[in-house]
């Protein structure tokens, strides 16, 4: 069963079912909150039918603190953001912000910070943001995330939507790409996956990333001490793990 593709896991009823048995009385009364989330390995994934992931921990940890029932649904992430966006669901996780999530859904406090880096392939030698750069190299990111978006958006000649990193990976390998914009924990992986040697490609860092939750502008309308009770107890669930 591939669970990347399917918009309702059986896997979410499962987790809920459990959760909903740890949970006090008080907050089984509670409305359960609906998360969206994708296949990300190494932050969010699918072990031995479980799910898994430093991000999957805090989430699910920040809202067992606040006896808040939820469900978890895991599906395409192009999908993920149509439904907060159209008001079926409460959330969707993890991703940074931007401008077009802005106009519906508020960012939680970070859930994890990652470092986002520029990798070259073999064999090109280039300043990456300079203009020249940008009209004749050939860039690439998993399509339809912050980072496609941010490309397109900013000149730079995308010219691939590869659906995950693993396929970003394969098209720097065989040469359909010059340049690739990718989280290093998860490019990393795919490399680690693929047989594929880091030095193999030139890695520039560019910029440290903070990957949020982001709700439904409607749903805090109408829960509004939600965002703030959750930063609080997401910041003491990452605090406990040191």
């Amino acid at each position: 069963m591939n669970m990347y593709k399917q918009p309702f896991s059986v896997l979410s009823a499962v987790l809920l079912s459990v959760f909903m048995m740890l949970l006090p009385t008080a907050a089984q009364a509670q409305e359960r909150i609906r998360l969206a989330t994708q296949s990300w390995p190494p932050f969010q994934m699918v072990e031995e039918g479980q799910l898994k992931g430093q991000v999957i921990e805090r989430v699910q940890c920040a809202l067992r603190e606040m006896g808040q029932p939820y469900e978890l649904h895991l599906m395409r992430w192009d999908r993920a953001q149509l439904l907060v966006e159209t008001n079926q669901f409460n959330g969707f996780f993890s991703g940074s912000p931007n401008s077009s999530r802005a106009r519906y859904a508020v960012p939680s406090a970070p859930v994890v910070s990652v470092p986002l880096s520029w990798y070259l392939a073999p064999n090109v030698e280039l300043d990456v943001t300079s203009e020249v750069a940008k009209d004749q190299a050939r860039y690439g990111a998993k399509f339809n995330t912050s980072k496609w978006l941010f490309l397109a958006k900013n000149g730079y000649n995308v010219v691939k939507k590869p659906q995950d990193a693993e396929a970003l990976l394969r098209m720097l390998r065989n040469g359909d790409l010059d340049v690739a914009l990718e989280y290093e924990d998860v490019f990393e992986l795919a490399m680690k996956n693929q047989g594929v040697s880091p030095q193999r490609f030139k890695k520039i860092p560019y910029k440290i990333r903070d990957l949020s939750v982001h709700f439904s502008k409607t749903f805090l309308h109408q829960r509004p001490n939600f965002i703030n009770t959750f930063n609080a107890a997401l910041v003491q669930c990452i605090k406990s793990e040191s």
